[in-house]
């Protein structure tokens, strides 16, 4: 792994210079994973994004072929070489291979991106205990936190059909909606359509059917995090949920950013993973040293909006939450992977989890709108005049997030973004 280390090294620029600026997402030593192409009649190519500009792995001559989940599937040792040659053909004081690179290399404002793998199978989890504790609140006053939280990693098995990437619109959804002063549910759009700030996990080695993935072993079969927005239809999921949770008020559309930021990249931002005083500590297969060592990921993330007044009036996205991953998840990315197979589930390369709502411990750090209207009871004043409780249509919600810290160079994940159309059924 030394190889490896040296492309965190925080000294290393580049010689595409815009991996260089202090505000960037990508510099060298991020190099995240997505596929892209020029226009719709060609196929999807694998890219590492590098500053505003995009590497074609294949063009570049370092891979032979363009299916990410090929590539994701890639054992550990050889992903760390692959990382390895890009760093070391992007860096600024090498010759090496640097022509065939800027041959390879395209600009990222001339390009679409597309979903960053294809994804089979998704589970959405719940390892945000303060959005599990405040929305146990509104819904169960006397019993905000049922007694299984705290020792299962509690998950649901999603729509893959209905994933999205970055930028790409959605109709609100329809459902039925049973009002608490009416008998009988009605048929109708959405009237508490909420976002829901996550990161999402991608899936790299998978494991054989019968064949549970150890503590030790389970980060061996990540290849990195996303952004997440698991968009929730809370009216409709509010009638549907009991007894089998939710269902069309989930199944509608989730918004994954383009880019999968790597483990490797991503190391240098790795904290200890604590359970408080007096919190149940995790049985034994869901417990290892490396877990406790270093099992958490300090990522920073934010929420924005920008309606549709605030873009016919050329206004920016305006922030209105932040959380922080570390902070908000009970459970760690290795023990969602535990968990999920130590009945002998198989995963294969892609498969998404999405973390479930990361909400920080402050009330400004919600990270949906439930939240933070306390069920449509308040609502948010935005700068521009204008209030909100739940998304109307037009409203597009960004979700940001960010690595830094002393001795390292910041990291970012793009953007994660989605505007809200019509209802397509009346």
């Amino acid at each position: 792994m030394e190889a490896c280390n040296e492309t965190l090294n925080p000294t290393r620029r580049s010689w595409v210079t815009t991996a260089n600026l202090s505000d960037t997402d990508f510099p060298i030593q991020n190099l995240p994973f997505g596929r892209f192409r020029s226009n719709s009649n060609e196929p999807w190519r694998i890219g590492v994004a590098i500053g505003d500009m995009v590497l074609d792995l294949k063009a570049a001559g370092l891979i032979h072929h363009a299916d990410m989940n090929q590539l994701l599937s890639m054992k550990k040792e050889d992903r760390v070489a692959l990382r390895v040659a890009i760093s070391n053909g992007l860096k600024e004081d090498t010759p090496v291979h640097r022509h065939a690179f800027e041959q390879a290399l395209v600009a990222q404002s001339s390009i679409e991106m597309g979903m960053p793998c294809d994804v089979g199978d998704y589970t959405d989890f719940y390892v945000g205990i303060h959005h599990a504790t405040a929305v146990g609140k509104l819904f169960r006053p006397d019993n905000p936190l049922l007694p299984n939280y705290k020792w299962v990693p509690i998950g649901y098995h999603g729509r893959s059909s209905t994933l999205n990437v970055s930028g790409t619109s959605f109709p609100r959804p329809c459902g039925q909606v049973k009002a608490p002063d009416s008998e009988v549910p009605t048929f109708q759009p959405s009237a508490r359509l909420d976002f829901e700030l996550e990161l999402g996990v991608v899936i790299g080695q998978g494991n054989p059917q019968g064949h549970p993935i150890s503590m030790e072993d389970a980060e061996n079969h990540v290849f990195g995090l996303t952004l997440f927005n698991d968009w929730s239809a809370r009216d409709i999921q509010a009638w549907e949920y009991q007894p089998l949770g939710p269902f069309l008020s989930k199944n509608f559309a989730s918004t994954l950013s383009p880019w999968i930021v790597t483990m490797e990249a991503l190391s240098p931002f790795r904290q200890k993973f604590k359970r408080a005083d007096g919190e149940p500590q995790p049985l034994p297969y869901l417990s290892s040293q490396s877990n406790s060592l270093q099992g958490a990921f300090d990522v920073k993330l934010e929420v924005l909006i920008q309606t549709e007044a605030m873009r016919q009036a050329g206004l920016p996205f305006e922030r209105i939450s932040y959380s922080n991953f570390t902070q908000a998840a009970y459970w760690t990315v290795a023990q969602m992977v535990t968990h999920h197979t130590v009945n002998g589930c198989s995963l294969r390369a892609g498969d998404l989890f999405g973390s479930g709502t990361l909400s920080g411990p402050k009330p400004e750090q919600a990270g949906s709108l439930l939240e933070l209207t306390q069920g449509g009871k308040q609502t948010i004043a935005l700068s521009n005049g204008e209030k909100r409780t739940f998304l109307q249509d037009g409203d597009a919600i960004a979700l940001k997030g960010w690595c830094e810290k002393p001795g390292a160079v910041r990291i970012g994940f793009g953007e994660c973004v989605a505007t809200v159309m019509p209802p397509s059924v009346a």
